[in-house]
């Protein structure tokens, strides 16, 4: 995805050596314990990492029966995971997070969310006004944030190695990237608790940052003990991706139970 490549054509192929992989070698987890990472053609190696995501995926998807039941709030939670583990894999590889995932799913999540909690009993104007309070909170929050730091810096003329860039000026209000370009946070981020807030709620928006500020202050010690940077940046996804993932398996939910 972050390649700008398709998803279903060509399908899996060797990163080694471009040759397509056979159905019976892609089963998840299975087939890259039975070909002991490599691929069957070139032998070259196949990170231990695609296993590693295809059991966290599946470990979700259980996780999501679990706390839902077998039905519709399963079958959202289930998929809502995969966009998280997905967006989080991206965001520390890249740091970015495709707006195919964010937008994409803050449109299913306005739509399909209240629909699926309409069949719970709940009315469909409520839900959708409470899919749609979760994303204007979550958005706005991680946005009033940026917008903030950014004018503070500004105003105190301090400089980053990306922002406003070289012998370029701090943007003005006339500008678009005044709005939404800001020193230290994509506005992937922004985009991503927007989209999170349709499926967990406002309430569950501010337990996925609280337990973002969590999961991203370990990375970040993390990161330091690796990269002995303590100026090296990296991707605030996968920590907003783990909190909204605690939020929607902790009660309440905004989901209903199966």
């Amino acid at each position: 995805m972050p390649r700008g490549e398709s998803l279903w054509w060509p399908g899996s192929r060797c990163p080694g050596c471009d040759a397509a992989i056979a159905p019976w070698d892609n089963v998840p987890v299975l087939a890259w314990l039975w070909l002991r990472g490599r691929c069957r053609a070139c032998k070259t190696p196949i990170s231990v990492r695609y296993p590693l995501v295809e059991a966290l995926t599946a470990l979700l998807f259980g996780l999501a029966v679990w706390r839902f039941g077998p039905g519709t709030s399963a079958a959202v939670a289930a998929l809502f995971a995969a966009a998280l583990v997905a967006a989080a894999g991206i965001d520390f590889d890249h740091r970015i997070i495709p707006d195919s995932i964010s937008l994409g799913g803050l449109g299913l999540g306005l739509s399909v969310v209240p629909w699926v909690r309409s069949g719970g009993g709940v009315p469909y104007g409520e839900a959708w006004l409470e899919a749609a309070a979760g994303a204007l909170l979550g958005g706005g929050l991680l946005w009033g944030v940026g917008f903030v730091h950014a004018r503070l810096c500004a105003l105190q003329g301090r400089r980053f190695a990306h922002w406003p860039g070289d012998g370029e000026e701090f943007p003005g209000p006339r500008e678009l990237d005044y709005w939404y370009w800001f020193p230290g946070m994509g506005f992937g981020d922004v985009k991503l608790l927007a989209m999170i807030g349709t499926v967990v709620g406002p309430l569950g928006v501010i337990q996925s940052i609280l337990a973002a500020s969590a999961f991203g202050l370990l990375l970040g010690l993390a990161w330091y003990l690796v990269r002995r940077d303590a100026a090296a940046p990296f991707g605030f996804g996968p920590a907003l991706s783990a909190g909204a993932l605690v939020a929607l398996l902790a009660p309440p939910s905004l989901l209903p139970l199966g």
